[in-house]
């Protein structure tokens, strides 16, 4: 009995040893299966033994890190490519944005002229340059008209003198022609008188 006792009790041990055992196993695959690179070399720090100034780190524990390693700058690498290809996208984004920007500059400009000048003669002119056009003939056709008022003044003037002189004239000459008429009978008369005197 005493034998099967120390059995009993040495099968305990045995099976809370392999239970422990089981305990750190998993334990020392889940430092290795989660967390950080720094925390998983941490782990393998802690649970490898020293020999003189070495480390001993099995096998197991070394190819898991390294593929775990190997793992995240796989994982990292694919990060930077998709990165790199949102950053790619977003720089044609950022062009195509540019073009629609500045195409959209033009167009803003072009309204603005359109919108500032008008359609004449076969081209756009601007409202400032068509004013001045404007106002440029509006003064250009006072001026004419002013000089062709006075103008018209002067030879209204000069027709009125030219039309008075005329008439001071016709009457001189009526007058000189009443007097030669005048003098002609007188002097037909005479020459009458003169023939019947003889």
């Amino acid at each position: 009995m005493r034998r099967i006792q120390v059995m009993l009790l040495f099968g305990a041990f045995f099976i809370s040893f392999l239970a422990k055992a089981q305990e750190t196993g998993t334990a020392q695959e889940s430092g290795l299966d989660g967390g950080t690179i720094e925390s998983q070399f941490d782990y393998i720090n802690t649970v490898s033994t020293n020999y003189q100034e070495y480390k001993v780190v099995r096998r197991t524990h070394l190819s898991k890190l390294q593929s775990n390693i190997t793992d995240s700058l796989n994982s990292y690498r694919n990060q930077i490519v998709e990165i790199q290809n949102k950053l790619n996208e977003q720089n044609n984004q950022i062009e195509q944005l540019n073009a629609n920007m500045s195409r959209a500059n033009e167009e803003r400009e072009d309204a603005i002229a359109q919108r500032d000048s008008f359609y004449f003669l076969g081209t756009y002119i601007h409202k400032n340059v068509y004013n001045n056009l404007v106002w440029g003939v509006i003064i250009l056709l006072v001026l004419v008209l002013v000089i062709s008022y006075f103008r018209f003044k002067k030879s209204h003037v000069v027709r009125a003198e030219t039309e008075k002189r005329l008439l001071e004239i016709q009457e001189e000459f009526e007058q000189h022609r009443r007097n030669t008429l005048e003098r002609e009978r007188k002097l037909n008369r005479q020459l009458v008188d003169a023939l019947n005197k003889k």
